[in-house]
């Protein structure tokens, strides 16, 4: 039983877009939901009976299906013939005991528990409770009885506390389920995520897609908030953090904490505007924009911090990297005594907390540690203590070179190492350092390559540092240094451009899901005569398409593009011709003829590997690998033993093909990133092109 994407119903979200729920429903499994409760608590015990059999018949057999609370709703469509997994009972509902008895010993019952005692009674019930439900991670506006929000800290450590599965609840969203995941949890119930959603499929295949720790497809430019004091020599505070955030591909925003009168030199003094102000400013952020990331800096007294506590725990951005600013590299201190301990409490509103040497130091309440052994060791405290991973910064040691250390709550370790630049010029590297890696977490999806690509852009600027010339003290570094050595372009990004790419074929991808011949394929009503007339042009068109991939296998400009074409052309003309062969009658294929389908998809490609060159002929060759697989995704899980196309459907869900997709999406979009902007453009519209044929080939075989 896969409890990891649990869909709870609510109609009246559904029908407030205009959706019938059933449909909703059936589009979020295709996407990737993998169990679904009916919570429909004040319907017509009838309906809700009728609505647990159409999902009861539409949803594929691995997908539990459970009744919130109903037992009467559970008996009455099991006696229907439904197939129904169980039923979910709150503490305030019908006992457990008593549940069991009525449903009958092969019921999974999941029970709602929101503390030690509730947790503790569940795995020890005589019932058999067969998984627990804790919550809530945060508010929601779909269950107004809800218990005190936990965080999805909260969640976990409650989790790991419990031997009975448990699914997480609660206000749910994509950025949660790898910390979820990685915190013991069996899974994370939605609501309002996918029933809300115009595009449930989409929302949930996010959702799967999350839950898999596959980073976040980022088609917009990260927007990133700052928190933080000023610096009006822009060496450090929000102006550096702005720096750092342009320069590592994100949209920067800045709330102001505090203002400093300060320069390379020194602090002069620190002026606190009015704390009003401050919440007015967050409240004027987060009313208007999305944040996918925040960056805390300087916030100075407990009255702030506890303010921007609760504009987190209201708002809990995607990514929070806490830089703990207590000392400025000029020795002046910057946070007041009061709010040392009100930043310790802040820490478990952080994914990642930046500390120096000092900070690290001051956190626990030791003295600063002498060697890496020492510092190590603190930062393996102070993340196991507030549950948050640790970023140890040892600049500060005096070792040849310049390692910081990634320290998970587990104590799993990730050392970074760069050579030690001789300079003065580190005003403001730990601003710098946090935002940029705050900026680029929400593309990358892995705090350990962030840290490293954030290291090594620093690394760059501090080397140039020298060469601004920036004040009388410890000057700033050379934010774009890079940027400006590369000619002033900003690089775009071989994942914003796979992202740009699939969203722009959405309506195609869409519009080949609602096609007769894929549905009838899913549901197993596709004719037989149908069926063979698309494979016997399937392995047309394959023959040809082997040629077009062996073609750039011969233009690929390195050893290891060209192997990977020559073997998925090898893969085109052998193993996918034999799989036909398996399927069509004895010379099918050779008595067919081409369609006019297959004719201009084969005239496109063939046209391409004439004149087209390397770059845009794979990509035009692309969408045969990726909307393979996309469609397969969802055809794969209706392959039940009784469906006609069983073996057919399985095919799609090959894991080596799925490796080889990721691969060429890999080089595609590698050289799309390194092109110039017109032959870019040539890939882009190749790859439309040849989406669009995918589209037609699919719905050939209905309009023959």
């Amino acid at each position: 039983m896969d409890l990891s994407i649990y869909l709870v119903t609510d109609a009246a979200q559904v029908e407030r877009g205009g959706r019938d729920l059933v449909d909703v429903v059936v589009e979020a499994v295709a996407g990737g939901v993998t169990a679904v409760q009916v919570r429909e608590k004040h319907a017509d015990v009838h309906d809700v009976v009728r609505l647990v059999e159409a999902l009861s018949r539409r949803l594929p057999a691995h997908v539990a299906l459970f009744v919130n609370d109903r037992v009467d709703v559970f008996l009455a469509a099991r006696a229907r013939g439904a197939r129904v997994t169980g039923v979910h009972v709150g503490q305030q509902d019908l006992p457990v005991e008593e549940v069991r008895a009525l449903v009958g010993p092969d019921a999974v019952i999941g029970l709602t528990a929101n503390t030690p005692e509730d947790l503790a009674a569940a795995e020890t019930s005589p019932a058999g409770v067969g998984y627990v439900g804790i919550g809530i991670v945060r508010q929601t506006g779909s269950k107004f009885d809800a218990p005190p929000t936990l965080g999805v800290k909260g969640v976990a450590a409650l989790a790991r506390s419990c031997a009975l599965p448990a699914v997480a609840i609660g206000g749910i969203v994509p950025d949660d389920l790898r910390a979820l995941r990685s915190g013991g949890l069996a899974g994370a119930a939605v609501v309002s995520w996918v029933c809300a959603s115009p595009d449930p499929r989409t929302a949930a295949a996010e959702l799967a897609r999350a839950w898999a720790g596959e980073p976040r497809p980022m088609t917009q430019i990260p927007r990133v908030l700052s928190i933080a004091g000023t610096d009006p020599t822009g060496g450090a505070g929000i102006q550096a953090d702005l720096k750092s955030i342009a320069a590592s591909g994100g949209y920067g925003m800045a709330v102001v904490t505090t203002l400093v009168a300060q320069n390379t030199t020194g602090v002069r003094s620190i002026h606190t505007p009015p704390l009003d102000f401050l919440i007015e400013q967050l409240r004027a952020v987060s009313d208007d924009v999305t944040i996918d990331a925040v960056k805390l800096g300087m916030l100075f007294d407990a009255s702030i911090i506890a303010a921007v506590g609760d504009w987190l725990g209201a708002n809990r951005p995607p990514v929070v990297v806490l830089d703990p600013v207590m000392v400025a590299s000029s020795g002046d201190r910057l946070l007041s005594e009061d709010a040392e301990s009100a930043l310790r409490e802040l820490l478990r509103s952080a994914d990642l907390v930046t500390p120096n040497i000092p900070e690290l130091a001051a956190l626990l309440g030791e003295d600063p540690a002498l060697t890496w052994d020492h510092a190590l060791r603190q930062a393996r405290d102070l993340a196991a203590r507030h549950d948050v991973q640790v970023l140890m910064k040892g600049g500060h040691l005096d070792d040849a070179e310049s390692s910081d250390a990634l320290v998970t709550p587990g104590g799993d370790v990730d050392v970074f190492t760069a050579a030690r630049i001789d300079t003065p010029h580190t005003h403001g590297t730990g601003c710098s350092l946090s935002s940029a890696i705050a900026t680029l977490q929400p593309r990358i999806g892995d705090w350990a390559e962030s840290v490293q690509q954030a290291k090594t852009w620093l690394t760059e600027s501090i080397a140039a540092a020298d060469q601004l010339h920036v004040g009388h003290g410890n000057g700033p570094v050379s934010h774009f240094a890079g940027l400006w050595r590369r000619g002033g372009v900003p690089a775009i990004t071989a994942e914003q451009i796979a992202g740009d790419w699939w969203d722009g074929v959405a309506d195609t991808r869409a519009a080949i899901d609602d096609l007769e011949f894929v549905r009838g394929l899913s549901d197993g009503t596709l004719e037989q005569e149908s069926f063979a007339w698309y494979l016997a042009q399937d392995a047309l068109y394959l023959r040809e398409y082997s040629r077009v991939l062996a073609e750039a296998s011969k233009l690929a400009p390195t050893p290891a593009e060209q192997a990977f074409w020559a073997s998925s052309a090898h893969g085109a003309i052998a193993t996918e011709l034999e799989l036909h062969a398996s399927w069509l009658p004895t010379g099918a294929v050779f008595d067919a003829e081409p369609s006019a389908t297959t004719t201009a998809y084969v005239d496109h490609l063939l046209a391409i590997a004439a004149r087209g060159g390397y770059a845009v002929l794979i990509a035009a060759v692309l969408p045969c690998f990726w909307i393979y697989v996309d469609v397969g995704t969802r055809l794969a899980p209706h392959a039940t033993s009784d469906h006609p196309y069983a073996a057919w459907l399985r095919t799609y869900a090959d894991p080596e093909f799925c490796a080889l997709n990721d691969q060429a999406i890999e080089i595609v979009t590698r050289h799309a990133a390194a092109t110039d902007p017109t032959t870019r453009e040539r890939m882009r519209r190749a790859f439309v092109t040849s989406s669009r044929h995918e589209l037609q080939f699919f719905a050939a075989p209905m309009l023959r």
